[in-house]
């Protein structure tokens, strides 16, 4: 019976925070394209977020990410205080389970380094970065190419060229991407990539110059994470 509690408690924790978002989305006005705008208005620029709404409920945000063709459309934070406060805390700054979607300081806020690390929850209920796992389905991967990255008076948008399960170290830590030698290896162990359930589009052209994103989520092994990539094809500030 505790049992029994203790899971309806968390479930409607869960939904709670879930409304709460839906909540902010209508408040901030979000707009979410579709592959079909993408794809024909690359060129097109609008900055569908009210960021000062935004920032009244919480100064630590700084952007919105918006992937069409799943439930990804949270607007994405970096703690002041450490970098990890946002795995188990609420754009409201409540403790939970769902955590936020972040980054770490190890970034510059302005998604200008070459490999921008954003983190999220693998949710079984598919919020957060739960929905990612569908690029595991080729199909998926092949129709759904693109992430859309808002900031104030700013749009960019990448196109992913990867996805595939990773061992568990920290990106940032692990390469000096200051390096150009070390950039061009790391690009190149990406499309060599032949795991199961990888997807990788080798028609994208990436370089040691381009900007990338890498979207990370847990997996149901501890030692391994999932990592969904995109370069950037379009930045209205450029």
């Amino acid at each position: 019976l505790i049992s029994l509690v203790g899971c309806l408690a968390f479930f409607v924790a869960i939904k709670v925070q879930d409304g709460k978002m839906d909540d902010l989305r209508s408040r901030v006005s979000v707009s979410t394209d579709d592959s079909s705008s993408v794809t024909s208005k690359v060129n097109y620029v609008e900055t569908p977020v009210d960021f000062v709404e935004l920032k009244k409920e919480n100064p630590d945000i700084y952007a919105w990410i918006n992937i069409p063709g799943t439930a990804v459309d949270y607007p994405v934070l970096r703690s002041k205080e450490y970098n990890t406060y946002y795995l188990n805390h609420s754009v409201d700054n409540k403790k939970s389970a769902s955590g936020s979607i972040y980054t770490h300081d190890y970034n510059d806020m302005d998604f200008a380094d070459f490999n921008t690390v954003v983190y999220g929850h693998n949710m079984k209920n598919g919020t957060m970065f739960g929905t990612l796992k569908k690029y595991r389905d080729k199909t998926f991967f092949e129709q759904n190419q693109y992430i859309n990255i808002y900031m104030p008076g700013r749009i960019m948008k990448y196109q992913i060229f990867a996805a595939y399960v990773w061992d568990d170290r920290h990106i940032l830590l692990s390469f000096d991407f200051d390096n150009e030698a070390i950039r061009e290896a790391y690009i190149d162990m990406i499309f060599s990539t032949r795991r199961m359930n990888a997807n990788i589009n080798n028609d994208v052209t990436v370089t040691k110059d381009d900007k990338i994103v890498t979207l990370s989520t847990c997996t149901s092994n501890d030692d391994e994470r999932y990592l969904v990539q995109g370069v950037l094809i379009y930045d209205s500030r450029e």
